[in-house]
C-alpha cells in the first residue's frame, strides 16, 4: 500500500518512470494533508480559555475533518489502482471480434472508474474547503499559518483532482456519465473555489500579506 510507505520512498515511487502513482494519487494526498492540519487547528485550540467558546463548533469540524483525512488517505491508493485497471484493459485480448467487443468494454468501464475516483476526491476537498471557511478565525491564533496551508493544499487537491476527472472522461463514450461527471464537477470546482477564495483573504487580512 502506498500510504504504508515512508514519506521518503512515496516521493521516489512517484519520482521514477512509473505513470502511477501520479497526479491522481497525489491530489489525494494534498487533501488528506489539508484535513490533518485542520485536525491540529482544532487540537491546538482546545483547552484554552481564550477559545472556549469555540469549543463545540471546532469538536464537530475535527470530527469531520478526521473522517475525511482517512478517506483521502485510502484514496491515494484507490486512484493508482483505477489506473492499473485501465492499463490491464488495454492488456485484455483483441485476435477477434467478441475479444475486441469485451477489450473495448472493458477499457470504458475502467476509464469510468478511473474518474469516479478523483470525482470523489473533489467532494472531500470541498467539503475541507466549506470547513475551513468555517473555522475561520475560531481557533488557536498562533496555528493560523498552518490553517493557511490547510486551505492551500485542500484546494490543490481538488485542482488536481479536476484535472484527473477531465482527462479520464475525456476517453469515456458514454455521453450520458460524461454529462454528469461534468455538470457535478463543474459545481465542486465553483463552490470549493468560492470557499477557498473567502478564507484567503481572511487569513490575507490576518497576516498583513
Amino acid at each position: 500500500m502506498l500510504i504504508k510507505m515512508t514519506v521518503e520512498d512515496f516521493a521516489a515511487e512517484v519520482a521514477s518512470s512509473s505513470p502511477a502513482p501520479g497526479g491522481g494519487s497525489v491530489s489525494a494526498l494534498a487533501g488528506a494533508q489539508a484535513a490533518a492540519l485542520l485536525a491540529m487547528y482544532c487540537n491546538l485550540t482546545f483547552g484554552k480559555e481564550k477559545y472556549a467558546r469555540s469549543e463545540a463548533l471546532l469538536r464537530e469540524i475535527l470530527a469531520e475533518a478526521e473522517r475525511q483525512r482517512l478517506a483521502l488517505l485510502a484514496a491515494v491508493d484507490d486512484d493508482t489502482r483505477a489506473f492499473e485497471k485501465v492499463m490491464a484493459a488495454y492488456k485484455l485480448p483483441k485476435s477477434t471480434p467478441e475479444e475486441k467487443a469485451e477489450r473495448q468494454a472493458a477499457i470504458g468501464e475502467a476509464f469510468k472508474e478511473a474518474a469516479r475516483v478523483p470525482l470523489a476526491v473533489c467532494r472531500r476537498c470541498v467539503e475541507l474547503l466549506a470547513l475551513l471557511e468555517k473555522a475561520a478565525g475560531a481557533g488557536n491564533e498562533s496555528a493560523i499559518t498552518d490553517f493557511g496551508v490547510a486551505n492551500l493544499q485542500a484546494f490543490a487537491g481538488l485542482t488536481g483532482a479536476a484535472y484527473n476527472v477531465l482527462i479520464n472522461l475525456a476517453a469515456v463514450k458514454d455521453a450520458v456519465f460524461v454529462a454528469e461527471c461534468s455538470a457535478e464537477l463543474a459545481d465542486l470546482r465553483a463552490r470549493g473555489a468560492a470557499a477557498y477564495e473567502k478564507t484567503l483573504a481572511y487569513l490575507e487580512q490576518q497576516l498583513k500579506l
